[in-house]
């Protein structure tokens, strides 16, 4: 008997058909897809325009506007918001020459909207630029069908427990591999520092690795690597959560890893300019925790149990190849005495633009305390 799978109606449409339409030739026209982050600070949103040759940098895309009050991000009486691109891909879905064009958002009166983070994130990464901070983000995800259940579960029950699933290979092992893979692929055509896959703990959950990059380069490829990944979801028909606790019980969480280095952590005796770093660190785990979900910690304390490789929420601790410490120094790194760190604390819906900021704050400009400092006149 065949198991009907819970996916979208539209996913059912002949894609072939599609195909026929989008190789048709476009006589110097070009669309673009402006993307960019919602009220949420979680979802992203989209729209397309046509241009009248190829963009060849930023500089070439227009800014452009949208109605901000279909998105909280504003009030209806008031409610255009300028879309202003910061960062340009080729599109994996409509193809050269066509592109997919970030953009940060600001309200009327041109400040930042409210989960535009990028904005300080940018100030923050240019006053420490001579430190090339170097970045590599591990997203972890859950595949669920249209009904909100984790992608190729049983519909009245759970599978096996874990242990055979993380990096798995079999029909009976893991869940939606095509999405995964296709998910790879548009990443490099479109550019995206896409630099690994694997499938994760959990039955249904997998993760993709971007980085290395360099300052605000991070949260600008990691957000359209995940725009990408719910686009390709939609193709499929299934959904892709970032939730940091998708299932209750025995099961992983999600997270966001995030691997950092200065380079003076890569140099030959690096190590004890890390060991400075993890003790900085250790004296603003509040400060982090706030900002490494969208909640306030809030979305991480169903995550960051001590529990299912987490480090606890209340503690901060570090060490070699401790996948349950806040902090880990992988074994490679302590044993050349140079290179990264992988702060494991950040949720699998954090906001890379926060994540990295906070990093560079605490470790970089030697901020303490829960408050952070303004640069904007320095």
């Amino acid at each position: 008997r065949a198991v009907a799978m819970s996916v979208s109606h539209s996913s059912r449409l002949n894609k072939l058909v599609r195909e026929q339409y989008v190789r048709l030739p476009q006589d110097g026209l070009v669309q673009v897809t402006y993307v960019w982050i919602d009220g949420s600070g979680e979802g992203v949103r989209c729209k397309s325009r046509t241009l009248d040759k190829e963009p060849k940098s930023i500089e070439d895309v227009p800014e452009w506007n949208f109605d901000g009050s279909s998105t909280a991000q504003a009030e209806g009486s008031n409610s255009d918001m300028f879309l202003v691109p910061v960062c340009m891909f080729r599109d994996p879905f409509c193809l050269d020459p066509n592109k997919l064009v970030l953009c940060e958002v600001l309200k009327y009166n041109r400040k930042p909207a409210e989960t535009n983070l990028r904005h300080t994130c940018k100030k923050v990464m240019d006053l420490v630029k001579d430190n090339h901070p170097w970045f590599g983000m591990e997203q972890e995800y859950t595949l669920l069908g249209i009904n909100g259940h984790p992608y190729g579960w049983p519909d009245n029950g759970f599978p096996g427990p874990q242990g055979p699933y993380y990096c798995g290979v079999g029909a009976d092992k893991v869940y939606g591999r095509d999405i995964v893979e296709s998910h790879y692929k548009a990443c490099l055509y479109a550019g995206v520092k896409i630099c690994g896959t694997n499938a994760e703990v959990m039955p249904s959950q997998w993760e993709f690795q971007v980085g290395p990059c360099e300052g605000i380069e991070m949260g600008d490829h990691l957000w359209m690597a995940r725009f990408i990944l719910h686009r390709v979801c939609e193709d499929f028909g299934v959904v892709a959560t970032l939730d940091p606790k998708p299932m209750t019980g025995n099961w992983n969480g999600a997270g966001c890893h995030t691997n950092y280095s200065t380079e003076e952590m890569r140099r030959e005796g690096g190590l004890k300019h890390i060991e400075a770093a993890i003790e900085k660190l250790s004296k603003r785990h509040d400060y982090h925790i706030c900002v490494y979900d969208p909640r306030g910690g809030r979305d991480n304390s169903r995550r960051l149990t001590g529990h299912h490789e987490t480090s606890n929420i209340f503690e901060f601790s570090a060490g070699v190849a401790n996948r349950g410490a806040s902090i880990r120094i992988p074994r490679q790194v302590g044993q050349d005495g140079y290179g990264y760190f992988e702060d494991r604390r950040p949720a699998a819906n954090c906001d890379p633009y926060a994540v990295t900021e906070a990093i560079v704050r605490t470790t970089v400009l030697n901020e303490t305390g829960v408050e952070t400092k303004d640069y904007a006149d320095h």
